[in-house]
Parts: C-alpha cells; structure tokens; sequence
C-alpha cells in the first residue's frame, strides 16, 4: 500500500484497514445474493461494509482540515527544468555530425503578436474573398481559448482534445466556442472513446500557427449557430484553412513582420552561441524551412542584430541553407533542388549536384539532400515545431528529431507553481480515497453513507481538476495533460516522433557537446511529468512536520 500511495503522489495517513479487512480473508462475501433472503455472511459484510465507510468518512474529513493549510514539505518535492532536454530515446550528442533546423518557432522567436496578425488577415481574406458574413469582422483573437494538438471534426464540426489513447476529454469538446456535456458527447459520438481509426475524419491541429486556427473555426462556427445559418462544417474548415494558408503563401504576413519586427520577434543571442558552439566542435548545420528567402533573411538579420560581427552574415553559420522546401513533400517526393538568386529573386536552370555554403537552394527533396551530402541518417538530428511537416518525414528517415515546444517552459513553471502542487496532491487524496471506496462496498445494496460520501469525493474530485485546468487553460486545460492525468493525444505524437523535446534549441547550451542522453528510469510516458511525486523521504519529512503540529495520529509510511 505504501508503494501505491508513492506511486499516486498521496499525502494521507496510511491506514491498514483494507488490507486487513475481512473482505479479502473472508470468502463467505463473495456469496451471491438469494433473492430478498440474506443470510448472516451478508449481514456480516454489510456491517464491515459500514464500518469501512465509516473510517474512509473519518479519512476524508481529515484530509479536509489539512486542505486548509499547505504543508511546508510540499515545497521539497523535485521541481523540473523549464528549459531542460526532455528524452523520449537515448540520444548521444557525440555521435550526432549534422544538425538541421526550421525556421519558424525553431530559430525564430515570436510574439503573440503573431497569432492576433494571422487571425485578423484570415479573417479579412474569409469577408472579403470568400464573402463571409461582414459581421465576421467583429471577431477577436482570444489567446485564453485555443491550445495546440486539438482536433477538429468536419463532420460534427466539433474541436476536441484526445487523450493518450483516443478518448474524448470530457472538457475538452466545443462546438463553436459552447462547450459539450458528456451526455451531448455521448449523443454525437456514441461514446467518448473514439480510437485512433476514426481519427482519419479528424483535422489535427499541430504546429503553433493552429492557435489562431482553432480560434477562429470555433468563432465562425458559434457565429453560424447564433445567426441560425444553415451551413456545412466540412466548407467552414476548408475556408478557414484556405484563409490560414493564403496568409501565409501570399506573403501577407511576411511582409507585415517585416514592416514592423520589433512588434513580432524576439532577439535571441543564445540561439546565436548555441550554433557558433556547434560550429566551433566540427559540425555541419543546415537550415530546411518552408518560408521564402527574404523573410527569413530579414528575419534572422533582425534577431541577430547587434549580437553578429559587423560585415558578417548569419549564412555562415550554416552549410546548407534550403527555403521553400515544402514540407512534408520534401521528404517523399523526387522535386529538384533550385539555385536561388538572391539579388535578382530567381530559379536558376542548371541541375543541382552540389550543395555549396554560400548558396542558396529552393525546393529538392530528402532523396536528393541525402545523396548529396552523403550524410548518414542516424548522425543527423533536425528541430522542428511541426510534429507532422518537421518532424514525421525525419523520423522515417532515421534521422534523429527535437521537437521545439514553446509552451512546454510555461507549462513546467505552472506544475513547479505551490498552487498547482497543491491541488494535485489534494486531488491525489480524492483519488485514494475513491479508490478504496470502491474496493470496499462489497453489498448488493449501497447504503445512504456510501452515495452521500461518493458524492461529496466526486464534487472533490471535479472541483480539483477544474482548479487545475484553470491553471493552464480554462477551456481545455494543460497541452499535454487532460484534466484526469493522462497525456494527451499531443503527448502521443510527440512520443512517436521526436527523440527529444524541449522550449528551444538554445537549451541545449547548458549540456556538453559529449553528453550522452537518457530517458529517467521511471518514466511512464512523458518525461517532464514528474511520476513519483511522493518520495518515500518526502513522506518522512511532511510525517516529521506534521507530527511537530500533532496534526495526524496514526503513522503516515506502512
């Protein structure tokens, strides 16, 4: 018992009663019910039924009084790094020769200023090309709304998020910005779990342009639903991701963040160091990215600006430098490199057979990169924001892959926050405590005291998860949580496809270039989700506070 209440992160006495119950040793509680007759093994177990309420009661209501106050060892329990190098495979940074990097949300750093941009260019294109209610117009960005790695169902119209296995978090479904019951998502979809299978009529939304995606499906679709407009969810996702896609293909919003830089990128000097120090150690680096040249020229001279050596050019840093790549195309097509002229913004004709450091190259493909350059798979690494378009196409590859996860360092700072350790190891409690409940009632029928005690644990129990959820996002919680524990489906993918994980390439500054990188050995899913939240000498030490305070009697480890 004691190993599970580690395991679940339980600040509660323990207590023996339910191991030592006569429920497991007395086989005469497993006799059937006779119809209305009951004989004395069932008068027996109800009455230790009661007796085991009764003690679950009293551990309530304690735990209860001690919600009151936070303990002083909850602030001893291990903290995690907001710009750490999280491991899904072990990853020798000595083998590693070639490193490959995107542009955008990788080497860039960007505002939130960018997601109000694209939504309002999006918004405009849908008014005034598609000829989308004018009224559309009055829409705006709401960055408390979305979350990434949501799925919206063309059919049902419907943005959800997933759990690990392909459930439905029941929070996490909106149609338009209205949230759905359970019993509404039961209705829809006949049950909350839906499988990877019938992922294929979902639209997932991954990459971090896909918070003003999801914004502003979820407005139009509300907009239709109040204005009882008959309309086809399947055309409102593809208008609204024509919309998305022609702000950026247009050049819209390049341009717009060209204009005005210091309203949308960060200037980052480590990312600077972080590549020079790859460039002092002997390896090649290369940048792959679907943007055009000018932007991510002008972009990376902004970012650098005052940090490079006057008469310098970021190209330097980099071997090969690839733009309009296209990806995922790049990576299962057989499309020739481009020369790219630079002053004169043209394709050259000739055939490609080098990769040269002070060109530039439009297009191509992996098949091409690779007999090129002759780099061997296992010895490059690439970082990307886009688990599908960056990183899924590597991956089979057998390149190694980094996702790059800006809200993963907002994410870590909110579960080391006192408030959200505080309400998960109350929730913790809840959870225990449902548990043996569960366990006990062993009678046909449930007395008063068991539905009035499950009840009051199951408003517990909501009352946590929605404080949590509120903590990261009020309308679909942490991005790589649902609201019951569980990674969520964003979680999965990041699990399959990238072999590291972090906020920025640059964190890799505070690791040696001879590292050599494991996953924790008590890893379940994800890495930076602390497992044992409830260390043995946590326990001892949150037993010696509260002892000082006479706050528990009986022993707190078995």
């Amino acid at each position: 018992m004691a190993a599970v209440r580690r395991s679940l992160g339980v600040f509660l006495p323990a207590s023996n009663h339910l191991s030592k119950s006569s429920f497991l040793a007395n086989p005469c509680h497993l006799t059937p019910s006779r119809g209305f007759m009951r004989d004395k093994c069932n008068i027996d177990a109800d009455s230790n039924c009661n007796d085991e309420i009764s003690k679950i009661r009293n551990e309530f209501e304690e735990a209860k009084r001690n919600f009151l106050n936070i303990p002083a060892a909850l602030k001893e329990m291990p903290t995690m790094n907001p710009e750490g190098i999280y491991i899904n495979k072990n990853l020798k940074l000595d083998d590693l020769q070639v490193y490959g990097f995107d542009y955008d949300y990788t080497l860039s750093h960007y505002s939130e200023n960018l997601q109000v941009l694209i939504y309002d260019l999006a918004k405009k294109h849908l008014v005034y090309e598609l000829k989308y209610p004018e009224s559309c117009l009055q829409f705006e960005y709401d960055p408390e709304f979305p979350v990434r790695g949501l799925y919206y169902d063309r059919q049902k119209g419907c943005l959800l998020k997933l759990d690990f296995f392909g459930s439905i978090e029941t929070d996490g479904c909106f149609h338009g910005r209205k949230k759905l019951s359970v019993e509404k998502i039961k209705e829809l979809y006949g049950t909350r779990h839906i499988g990877r299978g019938i992922e294929r009529g979902l639209v997932a939304l991954m990459d971090f342009f896909c918070f003003s995606e999801a914004c502003l499906i979820a407005d139009i679709v509300q907009h239709f639903v109040d204005a009882k407009l008959d309309f086809d969810t399947s055309y409102v996702y593809d208008d609204i991701n024509h919309a998305i896609q022609h702000v950026h293909r247009s050049g819209l919003v390049h341009r717009q963040i060209l204009a005005e830089p210091h309203k949308f990128l960060v200037k980052n000097e480590r990312m600077l160091q972080y590549l020079q120090r790859l460039k002092e150690k002997g390896k090649k680096l290369f940048l792959l990215t679907n943007s055009p040249f000018y932007f991510v020229d002008g972009g990376m001279n902004y970012m650098l600006e005052g940090y490079i050596e006057k008469g310098s050019s970021w190209r330097e840093l980099f071997d090969v430098v690839i733009a309009q790549a296209n990806k995922p195309t790049f990576y299962n097509s057989e499309y020739p490199f481009r020369c790219y002229d630079i002053e004169k913004d043209t394709l050259a004709f000739r055939a490609v057979d080098k990769l040269l450091q002070n060109q530039v190259y439009y297009h191509g493909s992996l098949k091409s990169f690779l007999q090129i350059t002759k780099w061997k798979g296992p010895e490059v690494i690439y970082f990307g924001d886009h688990l599908f378009s960056d990183l899924k196409g590597p991956a089979k590859a057998g390149w190694r892959t980094a996702a790059i996860i800006h809200e993963l360092e907002d994410e870590i700072k909110i579960q080391n926050s006192e408030p959200y350790r505080f309400q998960e190891a109350k929730l913790n409690i809840i959870l225990e405590l449902l548990g043996k409940i569960h366990a006990t009632v062993v009678s046909t029928e449930k007395g008063q005291s068991y539905k009035s005690l499950l009840n009051e644990l199951n408003l517990e129990r909501q009352k946590c998860r929605a404080a949590i959820r509120d903590l990261f996002n009020s309308s679909f919680g942490a991005t790589f949580l649902t609201d019951t524990g569980k990674e969520s489906s964003f979680a999965y993918h990041i699990h399959q496809h990238a072999d590291v994980y972090t906020s920025k390439p640059e964190n890799f500054l505070a690791y040696p270039p001879e590292s050599w990188l494991h996953p924790p050995y008590d890893i379940k899913i994800m890495p930076h989700h602390v497992k044992d939240s409830c260390p043995v000498q946590f326990l001892e030490a949150y037993l010696k506070a509260h002892a000082e305070l006479n706050c528990f009697t009986k022993p707190l480890i078995n």
